[in-house]
């Protein structure tokens, strides 16, 4: 009996069936079983019979250390024929396993790991394996968004025919917004998280990582953000970087897309009924993978680097009757501010003057909305022309978060066009003027 082996285990009255996944302890079969649930059974008076062997070809893949020229990466050679995705992780449930000497579930990270947790990916490509760090996400730095940036641009260089980013989902908007900015890329970079641990029957990483594995393949060569559509599993959206809004705390589809339809999907039923292993046109660009809009594909952009941020810029959210030292600490505090207005772009004209004095002392502020959908202006009512006379830029219909991360990047790299930069679309975060998203 071995790894990916689907048996029938009787202990006492009771009979499971499934397939074996690692176990932590030489004591314990772990069966990963049909409704889902993981259960551990001890060894002791059990009974196992093999109904089928390989069900999971997890054990037999070879990993090989990689030179540094690619960070001490872990491979997993499956198929010459395939293309090569790399693996990259910050943190997160998506590739856990469950100890279940301590019933805990933990961060493992490898492409051993990822193919033991997830051995649905077996046969869709080659994978590289890299850790860039393994924290919470709500723990993420500027610093590690350049980590992740140089990381993501060593597996490109490197001969990656696509990047899968496994990322924690709190901020994952965020850290898909920053690389959108940083990295010019000829192949798709693609964000994916769960919502749910691997124990969970709900979980789900196994449907979003094979997804995210698709769109790696296929040929939108954008940052993109793939997790559940619906609730069920059925299919997974994909979501622009510098677009993607999470929106629910919990639901498997929480991620939206900010004022029109997602950029594309991928059919997980058409994904995961595919047979793994082969190496024709379809499966080498990705199983399942459809776009509804212009998108940047697959060798357009020559791969590049620009990866310096100015990390002091605060986010802002005004509310009636806030205090306004907060307005005046960030503003002295920070190397730039973006404030996250009312309807149009408004705050009380009380902080006016405060925004106009950090402006006059060489701290751009931006003004995004904090309605969901729709842009700035600040041209239709007094406030609004108020804070444009005060030299507040417009953020037009950038999300307050992506405007924030933007400012950053604009600050270190186009510090003499601050302005019209951020009034410029660079990665799909805004248009030049307002009309529908489609």
């Amino acid at each position: 009996m071995n790894a990916g082996d689907r048996v029938r285990v009787d202990r006492g009255d009771q009979t499971y069936e499934g397939v074996v996944l690692p176990s932590s302890t030489p004591e314990h079969v772990v069966l990963k079983l049909e409704g889902g649930y993981n259960v551990g059974v001890d060894r002791e008076h059990a009974s196992v019979d093999v109904l089928e062997r390989d069900v999971h070809q997890v054990e037999d893949a070879q990993v090989e250390e990689e030179g540094s020229d690619a960070g001490g990466a872990t491979a997993v050679e499956f198929d010459a024929d395939l293309p090569t995705i790399s693996l990259i992780s910050t943190g997160g449930t998506i590739a856990s396993t469950v100890d279940y000497r301590t019933g805990a579930v933990t961060a493992r990270f490898d492409a051993e790991d990822v193919l033991r947790a997830v051995p649905d990916l077996a046969g869709r490509a080659n994978y590289r394996g890299r850790v860039v760090a393994n924290i919470l996400s709500e723990n993420m730095t500027p610093a590690v968004w350049q980590d992740l940036a140089r990381a993501v641009h060593e597996e490109v260089e490197a001969g990656a025919d696509g990047v899968v980013v496994m990322h924690g989902t709190d901020t994952m908007q965020y850290s898909a917004a920053a690389l959108a900015f940083m990295l010019e890329t000829p192949v798709p970079i693609v964000f994916t998280g769960s919502q749910r641990s691997a124990d969970r029957p709900s979980s789900d990483n196994v449907m979003n990582a094979v997804c995210a594995v698709e769109a790696a393949k296929a040929d939108c060569a954008e940052v993109l953000l793939c997790m559940h559509s619906t609730s069920s599993d059925d299919v997974c959206s994909l979501h622009r970087g510098t677009r993607a809004r999470k929106n629910h705390t919990s639901r498997r589809d929480a991620f939206e897309t900010v004022g029109a339809e997602p950029l594309g999907q991928v059919d997980y039923g058409v994904a995961s009924e595919a047979e793994p292993g082969g190496a024709d046109e379809a499966e080498v660009a990705g199983v399942g993978v459809s776009f509804r809009r212009e998108h940047a594909e697959r060798g357009d952009a020559d791969l590049a680097l620009q990866d310096d941020l100015e990390p002091t810029v605060d986010l802002v959210k005004f509310a009636p009757g806030m205090n306004a030292r907060i307005v005046e600490t960030a503003a002295a505090d920070a190397a730039g501010l973006v404030i996250e207005g009312t309807g149009l772009g408004h705050v009380n004209t009380d902080l006016v003057p405060i925004l106009e004095e950090a402006v006059d002392d060489g701290t751009p502020v931006v003004m995004t909305s904090q309605c969901i959908d729709g842009r700035v202006c600040d041209r239709v009512y007094d406030t609004g022309r108020d804070l444009l006379d005060a030299g507040v830029i417009e953020g037009e219909d950038t999300l307050p978060g992506t405007a924030t991360v933007k400012l950053m990047w604009t600050l270190a790299n186009r510090p003499d066009r601050v302005a019209g930069t951020m009034r410029t679309p660079l990665a799909g975060e805004c248009t030049e003027r307002s009309t529908p998203w489609r």
